[in-house]
Order: structure tokens, then C-alpha cells, then sequence
């Protein structure tokens, strides 16, 4: 029998975790539920649930605490956070902590269980056993080896998140194409039909390019075009 996909809930509002519950259930998932941060935090050390759904103000840990940490032992989890509308500071500052999306309060169940499933697909994407050509893309004194998910430059780890290897990957793919942010929500987001909010895309994006570029301030490999999206180049003295 296949196994089901956990979602970890860890919310302290006991309405919003009861919703949560019942849709993704009804979707076929398990679900496990936290109502302050410092469990929430045991659970997902302890019993490896496949996507976390986080409120960012729990009692005993708050969920900024709780992203870090997650992301401190090297846990690659999705992390989807729950954040009032109004808190735009807090959405930035999430997925600053690698945080992989945000979901804002009052929610769409629709939208949720898209993003909840989309997350799924991403990370149980396993490596073909057999790599199709061009799985090592050699990019002057970039080395982004697909089967791997590892990234080097000048020969050392660049030390990517899981997303930021999937964003820099589809980019340097495609080298020389610009990509709207609404383009990448769906194609290294798998986000079908994304009409939201897209500045996961921006942060995404800073935070790579402060691990792959000399100076992140005049970027070099991954260009912005104004108005229109993001492109990967390959400098011409490489």
C-alpha cells in the first residue's frame, strides 16, 4: 500500500487547525498537529513529516525560531508559512529563514491544498538512475551537477538550499531566456496557473545570488531584467 504524505500543522488557533485538518484529510493526507512552536519544532525533527504548514506566532517558540532551527539541522522539509495579510515584514522575513512559500490569513482552501500538493511533487522528485544527457552543466567557474543537486563554484559547495538548486538549475538550463516571476512560480514552484503574490521570487533570487555571485550588488550570472523577470548569463571572460 502506498504510503500517505504527512502535513505537520502547527498553529495555536484551534479553528484554523481544525480546517486544516479536515480539508487535507479529506485529500488523503495524515496530518499531525502542534499548538506552540516548541512542538511543532519536536515533531518535525522526530518524525519527518513531508510538507510543515507554520504559524509564525506560537507561544513557546515562534515559528521564525522554529524555520531556523529547521533549516539549521540541514532539514530540506517544505516549509509553508501561515501569516496575517497585513504582516508584510513577516512573509520576507520567513523566506529569508528558507521558509518555502507563504500562505496568508484569511486562506484559500483551494490555493492551500495546490500549494500543499505542488510541495509534495517537489520533494519526493527522486534522481533518474539513469541521467539523461547534460545532467552537469559547466558554466565557466560555475558546476551545477543535476543528478547530485549539487552546485560548485571554483570547486567549492555553494551550499544551496533545495529551492535555490531548482532555481538556479532551471535558469542556467535556459541561459540567456528571461523568465517572468510568474514563469518561475510555475515552472520551479510548480504553482499551475500562479496568479498571486510572486516576491518569493525576489527573495529567492537575493538569497542565491549572495551564495553565487562576487558582489551580489552588480550581479553578473543571474540578471534582472526591469518590468520583465530574471535571466542566467554566462559572463564572456569565463
Amino acid at each position: 500500500m502506498e504510503r500517505k504524505c504527512t502535513v505537520l500543522i502547527v498553529e495555536d488557533e484551534k479553528s484554523i487547525v481544525d480546517i486544516l485538518r479536515f480539508n487535507l484529510q479529506k485529500e488523503g493526507f495524515e496530518t499531525m498537529e502542534a499548538y506552540d512552536g516548541q512542538t511543532g519544532l519536536n515533531l518535525a525533527l522526530e518524525k519527518a513529516p513531508d510538507v510543515i504548514l507554520l504559524d509564525l506566532m506560537l507561544p513557546a517558540m515562534n515559528g521564525f525560531e522554529v524555520c531556523k532551527t529547521i533549516r539549521d539541522r540541514g532539514i530540506n522539509t517544505p516549509v509553508l508559512i501561515l501569516t496575517a495579510r497585513e504582516a508584510e515584514n513577516d512573509k520576507i522575513q520567513g523566506l529569508d529563514l528558507g521558509a518555502d512559500d507563504y500562505i496568508t490569513k484569511p486562506f484559500s482552501v483551494r490555493e492551500l491544498m495546490a500549494r500543499v500538493k505542488a510541495n509534495v511533487r517537489r520533494a519526493q522528485r527522486m534522481p533518474s538512475a539513469a541521467p539523461p544527457l547534460g545532467q552537469v552543466l559547466e558554466l565557466g567557474r560555475l558546476r551545477i551537477d543535476r543528478n547530485a543537486s549539487l552546485a560548485t563554484k571554483d570547486g567549492v559547495n555553494l551550499e544551496l538550499t533545495q529551492r535555490e538548486f531548482e532555481l538556479l538549475t532551471y535558469l542556467a538550463s535556459h541561459h540567456g531566456k528571461v523568465f517572468s516571476r510568474q514563469e518561475l512560480m510555475e515552472r520551479v514552484w510548480n504553482y499551475e496557473g500562479y496568479v498571486g503574490d510572486v516576491r518569493g521570487v525576489d527573495v529567492a533570487v537575493r538569497r542565491l545570488r549572495e551564495k553565487v555571485e562576487d558582489n551580489p550588488a552588480t550581479p553578473r550570472y543571474i540578471i534582472t531584467r526591469r518590468g520583465v523577470g530574471y535571466l542566467f548569463e554566462r559572463p564572456e571572460d569565463e
